[in-house]
């Protein structure tokens, strides 16, 4: 206790608390660091070792080796992987060219709810795939499909179990993700642009061909890209409608691995999911600086 001048006791000023230290931000995303680690390193990891090490069959040995890889690009298995980038790369141009005027047909009506309900539907279909939808074209397009009956489709050489058949089917799903992929690109198109260009006297086209297209260069590129990957990871629709008819990689590992064509082909196939992996990241590298270039012209 201290004195004052008025003689009134008065107690010391107590000690400043201390002040808890902050918790650091990145704490928060350490537990999807761990499942990241756990779902997509150990898979990895294993795939990287299984794609260089061989094993020999007699005496039960494992030795390290880049021949998996090169067994991968080669023979059956190239034409596979050459099989699988043609495919996804005519589906995805297909996709894109089709999916920019429906997105814009979209994006430019005014009615609400068909905008609301093409993008919803856009969005079931874009994730519809697998034997469902393989069963439902082979009922509608098949050899023995409604319209292919009905329209008499084999008389003028329709075949669903192709090359263009696969192409058909893989259109089913990728137009509604151009659709969604495209969307906001297209959304971010001022309106003070083309009435700038029509107080030039641009046409309609003359607009498209110079202002439009290229601020939308990079959304559709990545668009494009974007197709390209999933129509190349896609398995179960092909698996289930043409089989070995159209070589894909896909088909191949598949093969590979439960052995339908050559036994002790496991780590051929692992080589080849790494071939696939590499054309993934391919993609992605460009895929990404693309997308980061149209957000800065449609911020």
């Amino acid at each position: 206790m201290t004195a004052t001048l008025t003689g009134v006791d008065v107690a010391p000023p107590a000690a400043p608390a201390k002040r808890r230290r902050p918790v650091p931000g990145w704490l928060a995303v350490v537990p999807l660091l761990v499942f990241t680690a756990i779902a997509f390193g150990v898979p990895a990891l294993a795939m990287l070792n299984g794609a260089f090490t061989v094993k020999d069959q007699a005496t039960g040995a494992s030795s390290y080796t880049t021949g998996n890889l090169t067994a991968s690009l080669q023979g059956a298995y190239l034409t596979a992987l050459t099989g699988s980038v043609k495919l996804s790369a005519v589906s995805a141009a297909l996709g894109t060219l089709l999916g920019l005027p429906l997105a814009q047909a979209v994006v430019t009506s005014r009615s609400r709810a068909v905008r609301e309900a093409v993008l919803t539907a856009s969005g079931v279909l874009a994730n519809f795939g697998g034997v469902p939808l393989a069963f439902a074209f082979v009922a509608t397009l098949g050899n023995a499909g409604v319209l292919t009956v009905h329209l008499h489709l084999t008389d003028h050489g329709w075949d669903l179990y192709s090359f263009w058949g696969l192409v058909i089917v893989y259109l089913y799903f990728l137009i509604p993700l151009m659709v969604l992929t495209i969307a906001p690109a297209l959304e971010g198109l001022r309106t003070q642009w083309r009435e700038a260009a029509q107080n030039n006297g641009a046409t309609g086209v003359q607009y498209w061909r110079h202002v439009a297209l290229p601020v939308l260069a990079p959304s559709l590129l990545g668009g494009l890209v974007l197709l390209f990957g999933s129509a190349f990871a896609a398995y179960a629709t092909a698996a289930a409608m043409v089989g070995s008819a159209v070589p894909l990689v896909t088909l191949q590992i598949a093969d590979a691995l439960s052995g339908n064509v050559l036994v002790g082909q496991e780590n051929v196939a692992l080589a080849l999911s790494l071939d696939m992996v590499l054309v993934a990241g391919l993609v992605m590298a460009v895929y990404l600086p693309l997308q980061r270039r149209s957000a800065r012209w449609l911020a």
